[in-house]
C-alpha cells in the first residue's frame, strides 16, 4: 500500500478540512491530525496553513500534494496491472446509493459481488441523489447509484435498471379499488411527499411538471426523509404517497399497504456514475462488469 500518511494528506489537501478528510476516509479526526502531523515533522516543515476560516496549503504543502498525486496513482496502475495479470480482485471499494437504491435494491447485489470478490472490502454510503453526486465529483466515494437522470458531464453515467414508481395507499382506501390512478383522482388526497434533494421527488416533480402541474397542487402534509418513514405514515392512513416498487415487496408480501400503477405511468433510470478521468482499479473494474450482468438487476425487481 502506498504510505497512508500521503493518502491522507491527499484527502486533506483535495478537501481543504480535517473533518470532511475523515469523513471520506472513514477515520476519526484525531487519527487524521495525527497522520498530517506526523508528515509534517518527518519535513520539518508546515504544509498547511490553519486558521479560524479552515486551512490551506503552504508552499512546501502544494509540492509535497503534487508529487503525492502521483505517487498514489502510479502506485494504483502498479497494483491493477499485477492484479490483471494474476487475477486477484482486491482492496477497498467505497460506494455510495441513493435511499431507495441504497436500502431495498443494493443489499443483495453487495452480497453476491462480495461472495465472488471475498477479499474485496465494501465501504457502503448512503444519502439522497444529490448528496451521492456530491460525493462521485468530490472523490469520497468510488461508484455511486442513484436514482432518475444525471446531468454532468463530467461524469460517466451508466444507466442499469428502469423503475416504476406507484401510488401507495392504505389498504381498503378508496383509491384502491381503481386500476390506473390519474393525478387528478390522487390529488383529492393528503399527500405525503420525499425531501428537497431526493431522486424520488425530482422524478415525481419531473412528471408533474409534464402535465402543467408541481407540488403545490397537492394537499402536501409531510415531507419525509426516508421510504420507510413514508411506509408508515401511509399505513397509519395519514395520506397517500408515490414510491419506487422497489421499496414495496415485504408490503406487499403481507397486504399492509396497497399499490396502484399511474396513467400515464412513472418511470426513472437507477444509474451508476463515476468519474470520467479517475483511474479505475480491478476492484472497481469489476464491480462495472458485475452490474452489466444480463438480469441482474431485474432480479431484483420479480
Amino acid at each position: 500500500m502506498a504510505d497512508r500518511r500521503l493518502q491522507v494528506f491527499s484527502n486533506v489537501a483535495r478537501l481543504l478540512s480535517f473533518t470532511k478528510a475523515a469523513k471520506a476516509l472513514h477515520m476519526t479526526q484525531p487519527a487524521v491530525t495525527f497522520q498530517i502531523r506526523q508528515l509534517e515533522e518527518y519535513f520539518n516543515t508546515r504544509l498547511f496553513d490553519r486558521t479560524h476560516n479552515g486551512i490551506s496549503l503552504t508552499k512546501a504543502g502544494q509540492i509535497v500534494k503534487s508529487y503525492a498525486d502521483q505517487i498514489i496513482t502510479q502506485y494504483n496502475e502498479m497494483d491493477n496491472e499485477v492484479r490483471q495479470l494474476t487475477g486477484d480482485v482486491e482492496g477497498l471499494l467505497v460506494l455510495g446509493a441513493s435511499t431507495t437504491i441504497g436500502e431495498y435494491v443494493i443489499p443483495r447485489l453487495l452480497g453476491e459481488y462480495q461472495a465472488k470478490f471475498p477479499a474485496v472490502a465494501i465501504r457502503l454510503q448512503v444519502a439522497n441523489t444529490l448528496g451521492v453526486i456530491h460525493m462521485v465529483e468530490n472523490n469520497q466515494i468510488d461508484i455511486g447509484i442513484v436514482e432518475g437522470p444525471v446531468n454532468n458531464k463530467n461524469l460517466v453515467t451508466s444507466v442499469c435498471w428502469d423503475d416504476e414508481l406507484v401510488a401507495v395507499m392504505p389498504v381498503g382506501h378508496p383509491l384502491e379499488g381503481i386500476k390506473k390512478l390519474t393525478l387528478d383522482e390522487l390529488l383529492e388526497y393528503p399527500f405525503i411527499a420525499r425531501e428537497e434533494g431526493s431522486g424520488t421527488r425530482e422524478v415525481i416533480n419531473d412528471y408533474l411538471a409534464a402535465q402543467k402541474l408541481d407540488f403545490g397542487d397537492f394537499d402536501l402534509i409531510m415531507e419525509l426523509g426516508s421510504p420507510e418513514s413514508i411506509k408508515s405514515a401511509v399505513a397509519a392512513g395519514l395520506g397517500v404517497s408515490i414510491l419506487s416498487v422497489a421499496t414495496l415487496e415485504k408490503e406487499r408480501k403481507l397486504n399492509l399497504l396497497a399499490q396502484r400503477g399511474l396513467d400515464p405511468p412513472i418511470t426513472r433510470p437507477f444509474s451508476i456514475i463515476y468519474q470520467r478521468q479517475k483511474f479505475r482499479v480491478k476492484a472497481i473494474e469489476e464491480f462495472l462488469r458485475f452490474n452489466q450482468s444480463d438480469g441482474r438487476w431485474q432480479q431484483e425487481q420479480t
